[in-house]
C-alpha cells in the first residue's frame, strides 16, 4: 500500500499541474481575444500621442447661424430669470432644444448644462476629436454655432484618453483594462510553468522590468 501511494503521488501532481496549465491557457486566450482590438487601438494611438507635434492637422471649422422664433425667444427670456440674473447652469428648455436640433441639424444632449447670463445662453459641446459651442443672445434671439473638427487622428487620440467620450466608453476602458491585466497575469503564470525548459524566460522578463525603470531614472525628470 505505501508503494502504491508513492507511485500515485507524482501522477496526481502532474495531473494537477496539467489542469492549472490548461486553465491558464484558456483564460489567457479568452482575455487576449477580448482585448485584441482595443490593444491595437491603444498601441497605435500611443504612437500618435507620442508624436502629436509631428503629425500635422488642419482643423476644419463649421459655422452656422439662425434666428430664434419670437415665441421661443420669449420663453428663453422668461426661463429661469432669477438664475440668469445671477448666473448659473441649467439645461435649455425642451422646445428650444428641439427647434435648434431641426434648424441647425444638431443633436443636442437633453441634459447638457447651459451657462445662463442676462445677455446670453452659452452651451459648450466638447467632443472627441474636436470642439463645439452654441450661443443664443437673449435680447435678439440670434443663434451662433461653431464646430471644430481636428481630424480622425485627434478623434482616436481622444478615445485613448477618454476625453469627452461619455460613460459607455469609460466603462469600456475599465473592462478593457481588467482584460489586459488578466491577459498579462495569466501570461506570466504560463511563463512560470514553462521557464524550466526555456532558460531565457526570466532574463527577458527582467529586461522588460529593468529597461523602462532605467529610462525613468536616467532620462525622465520631473
Amino acid at each position: 500500500m505505501p508503494a502504491a501511494t508513492a507511485k500515485s503521488t507524482p501522477q496526481g501532481a502532474a495531473s494537477q499541474r496539467a489542469w492549472w496549465l490548461k486553465t491558464l491557457h484558456q483564460w489567457h486566450w479568452i482575455s487576449s481575444a477580448l482585448c485584441l482590438i482595443g490593444m491595437l487601438l491603444f498601441a497605435f494611438t500611443g504612437i500618435t500621442l507620442n508624436h502629436a507635434a509631428d503629425i500635422a492637422a488642419q482643423p476644419e471649422i463649421t459655422q452656422r447661424q439662425a434666428q430664434l422664433p419670437p415665441n421661443l425667444l420669449a420663453l428663453l427670456r422668461s426661463e429661469d430669470d432669477a438664475q440668469a440674473s445671477t448666473g448659473g447652469d441649467a439645461p435649455l428648455p425642451a422646445a428650444v432644444r428641439v427647434w435648434l436640433n431641426g434648424a441647425l441639424s444638431l443633436e443636442l444632449p437633453v441634459q447638457a448644462p447651459a451657462e445662463w447670463s442676462p445677455e446670453e445662453v452659452y452651451l459648450s459641446l466638447p467632443r472627441p476629436g474636436g470642439d463645439a459651442w452654441l450661443r443664443i443672445a437673449r435680447d435678439s434671439g440670434e443663434v451662433e454655432y461653431e464646430l471644430t473638427d481636428r481630424g480622425w487622428i485627434s478623434w482616436l487620440n481622444d478615445l485613448h484618453k477618454g476625453r469627452h467620450t461619455g460613460w459607455a466608453w469609460k466603462w469600456f476602458i475599465d473592462v478593457f483594462s481588467v482584460a489586459c491585466l488578466l491577459f498579462s497575469i495569466t501570461g506570466l503564470l504560463i511563463l512560470k510553468f514553462h521557464a524550466a525548459n526555456r532558460p531565457s524566460t526570466w532574463p527577458l522578463v527582467g529586461l522588460g522590468l529593468v529597461a523602462p525603470l532605467l529610462l525613468i531614472i536616467l532620462f525622465v525628470h520631473s
